[in-house]
């Protein structure tokens, strides 16, 4: 380890597709190391909003503080400017308290934002373009958008999903205020060298097994009142162009409310819109670089042992 890592404050990610257990392990982690949690998730960070997010109840959370949890209501915007914004805030904290901050969560983007302190330049206070795309999303779909991106940049078109509407037009934006390809800008800030002294774990697991348990929690959401807790949200008010209902779980249980899809139909493209998520998340992961595979199956699934290496590795990455 060198002089300049030493100098560089201590920071944690546990990281990996959705229901392979980061939560468990980043509790069992965060007591053996004096950690505190920062939730990297897209949906955990909203109020009434507890089962489709499969949030951490308080019960489980072993007296662990955590930050970025019910911090918002569902009709504030979260993106990957205000999550840097707030995370880093909670790290000041954290740092303050003496102990270990621990970024827990599946999206990825969020992670690498705050790992490199990418820059995400501002626009120049003109919305109207952006208006423009959303009406156009709006009016013929968002296959439109992605079409387009694919013309101007590529590579942006390939690592984003075309229902991700948010992200598109962010990067069709970039580019007409920049001319520069946003996949190219967002590259140059990836390599730039983290200011962190970091150990960056994705926990993994065969992937028959990782969607038998996707499986098996939609069904327990389902079991658990996700019908009832999208219903009141839509009592609340929340409707499906804000971006947190726009969230795997409640765009599709929205679809049966408002008579689109019978249940068994929103059930079963939740199921198969999960899957395919997760898989997403592994590919992204896989393009990380001075990244910790945590292979469940290598552990013959023992969750003790997969804790141990994981204290035994952050001990020495952050010497202590």
């Amino acid at each position: 380890m060198t002089m300049e890592d030493i100098r560089k404050k201590p920071l944690i990610v546990l990281t990996g597709p959705t229901a392979v257990g980061k939560t468990k392990a980043s509790i069992g982690l965060a007591n053996a190391i004096g950690g505190e949690i920062i939730s990297a998730d897209s949906m955990q960070v909203y109020k009434h909003m507890d089962i489709g997010s499969a949030k951490i109840r308080p019960e489980e959370m072993g007296g662990i503080p955590h930050y970025l949890v019910d911090a918002l209501e569902p009709w504030e915007e979260f993106h990957v400017v205000r999550f840097q914004q707030m995370a880093k805030a909670a790290l000041e904290k954290i740092y303050a308290n003496r102990h270990i901050p621990i970024v827990v969560g599946g999206t990825g983007f969020y992670i690498q934002a705050l790992l490199y302190d990418i820059d995400f330049s501002e626009n120049d206070g003109d919305d109207s373009y952006r208006k423009e795309l959303e009406e156009a999303a709006k009016n013929h779909g968002s296959g439109i958008l992605h079409e387009q991106l694919k013309s101007v940049d590529p590579e942006a078109a390939r690592q984003i999903h075309a229902n991700n509407v948010k992200r598109v037009i962010r990067a069709l934006e970039f580019y007409r205020q920049t001319g520069q390809k946003i996949s190219e800008h967002n590259e140059k800030e990836r390599r730039k060298e983290s200011p962190y002294r970091f150990i960056y774990f994705v926990l993994n697991d065969d992937r028959k097994k990782l969607y038998e348990r996707i499986d098996r929690r939609v069904d327990q959401m389902m079991e658990a009142g996700l019908t009832a807790e999208v219903e009141s949200l839509r009592e609340m008010g929340c409707t499906r162009d804000m971006v947190s209902m726009q969230g795997l779980g409640y765009k599709e249980i929205l679809s049966y409310l408002e008579g689109e899809k019978s249940l068994d139909e929103a059930v079963y493209m939740l199921k198969r819109d999960t899957r395919h998520f997760a898989k997403r998340q592994i590919t992204w992961f896989k393009r990380e670089r001075d990244v910790v595979w945590i292979n469940k199956e290598d552990y013959s699934h023992d969750e003790e042992k997969i804790l141990q290496d994981m204290i035994l590795f952050a001990r020495r990455r952050m010497d202590f």
